[in-house]
């Protein structure tokens, strides 16, 4: 069997773009079971209510919905565990420091196959004000607005 290449996506959590600010990203592996891997080569898991900690000079992620393999038997795992994150001595030092500061969390952007790995986009972010998210809506309509009106100019040109 040949070596799987590039990268795929499995779950993405939009609603964490909109409810913070991201700060910093860190690409990080996961310590996972047989049939967890298996359930996520079906594509199937669910960021939205998950959430990052570091625990003890070690990084884990809680929350995360990756459900049954659905071919498993009594070795299946539980759907909600809580899981270890893969990182560097020197960056988990980096996001407890900041962390520690009011305000700050970390939040789970993606997940994906890297080369046949699971891998997690972990974000340090700030979160939002009621304002905030406003004006980045008002931002991204402006913005879409410009692009058609330069569209549409360049159509009439022709």
């Amino acid at each position: 069997m040949a070596k799987e290449t590039g990268q795929k996506l499995i779950a993405q959590n939009k609603k964490a773009r909109h409810e913070y600010t991201i700060l910093d990203t860190y690409e990080c592996g996961l310590v996972l079971t047989g049939t967890e891997v298996k359930s996520l080569r079906e594509g199937r898991a669910n960021l939205v209510d998950g959430y990052a900690y570091v625990q003890g000079h070690e990084a884990w992620i809680d929350n995360v919905f990756i459900p049954e393999y659905t071919q498993g038997t009594w070795t299946n795992h539980a759907a909600r565990r809580k899981r270890k994150l893969l990182l560097h001595k020197l960056e988990i030092r980096k996001i407890e420091s900041k962390v520690k500061e009011t305000g700050h969390t970390l939040v789970p952007l993606s997940l994906y196959f890297k080369d046949g790995r699971v891998k997690l986009e972990l974000a340090l972010a700030v979160g939002k004000k009621l304002y905030d998210k406003r004006q980045t809506l008002r931002e991204k309509q402006d913005t879409r607005e410009t692009a058609r009106a330069v569209a549409a100019a360049r159509r009439r040109q022709r």
